[in-house]
């Protein structure tokens, strides 16, 4: 089956910064997550999907076309829908007008077509009973599910989510994975996260990127199973360990090589996440 999109030794530079440095890897039908620490370079890549930046270097297909070809960028857009960090939200617009507004970004010319799709993407986030209120007195989690509405508009074949669930409280994020768990039956999406139980509860296949590298590409038993044996407990920080923190439970636990005779245990898939980008991400465990 031929990958949604391609990425293949893609680079940006800002300045001195190198957000993205020779990432390669390929999106199927499901949902991807994409995992990282903070400036781990997911941002630019998700903007490049989009279409929204370009690459200093490398090469970029999204089903099949080149984004830097202008007749194949706008057939891109016409397929694709980019929930951005910031939706930049018009101030005195209300859901239904916001929606709306996207919708004749996207070409969406016939008034009455456009107003059923609209009220369509407001039903499936489950927004129909606020869509005559404005956005800016919305909750946080309510934003986060009108931008999706927007993105969905069309049926796109191709999501790109930039961090949908940051910021949200645990119900609120449990509500968002369900309708993304849902936006990924028969289609691509690429889920960019910082939050491991939300790759964990929502993803058939992950990437993690740090640094601006692909570090690994495969399922989430794959990134689970790169901790196995390197997981213990004690009673003690242990100085053989590569991270170490203490549990609720006062008991210490320890990711490296295991000394003999350690109380290892079954690993979890930010276990693995930890030991390859070999640091603790602060935000992600708050």
């Amino acid at each position: 089956m031929t990958p949604a999109a391609e990425v293949t030794d893609v680079r940006r530079r800002y300045g001195r910064t190198q957000a993205l440095d020779g990432a390669t890897f390929e999106i199927g039908t499901g949902v991807t997550g994409l995992l990282g620490p903070n400036g781990a370079g997911k941002t630019t890549l998700l903007r490049i999907l989009a279409t929204v930046a370009a690459p200093d270097s490398g090469a970029v297909s999204v089903f099949g076309r080149d984004p830097a070809v202008s007749g194949d960028r706008l057939e891109i857009r016409r397929r694709l829908g980019y929930l951005p960090q910031d939706p930049g939200f018009q101030r005195g617009f209300s859901v239904f007008e916001f929606i709306d507004y996207i919708a004749i970004l996207k070409e969406m010319t016939s008034r009455q077509e456009r107003h059923a799709e609209v009220r369509r993407v407001i039903d499936a986030v489950d927004l129909a009973s606020v869509s005559g209120k404005r956005v800016r007195a919305l909750s946080g989690g309510m934003k986060r599910r009108t931008a999706l509405a927007a993105a969905l508009l069309g049926d796109p074949k191709f999501l790109v989510l930039d961090e949908p669930t940051a910021g949200l409280d645990p119900e609120q994020r449990l509500r968002f994975r369900e309708l993304v768990s849902d936006a990924g039956e028969g289609r691509a999406v690429l889920l960019s996260t910082h939050q491991t139980e939300d790759v964990a509860a929502l993803c058939q296949d992950v990437v993690v990127l740090d640094q601006g590298r692909v570090l690994f590409h495969g399922s989430p038993a794959e990134l689970t199973s790169v901790a196995d044996g390197r997981v213990w407990f004690a009673a003690e920080r242990s100085a053989a360990a590569e991270l170490v923190w203490r549990g609720a439970d006062g008991r210490f636990r320890h990711l490296g090589s295991p000394p003999a005779g350690a109380d290892v245990v079954e690993p979890t898939l930010e276990d693995g996440y930890l030991l390859l980008v070999g640091r603790v991400d602060e935000e992600a465990a708050a």
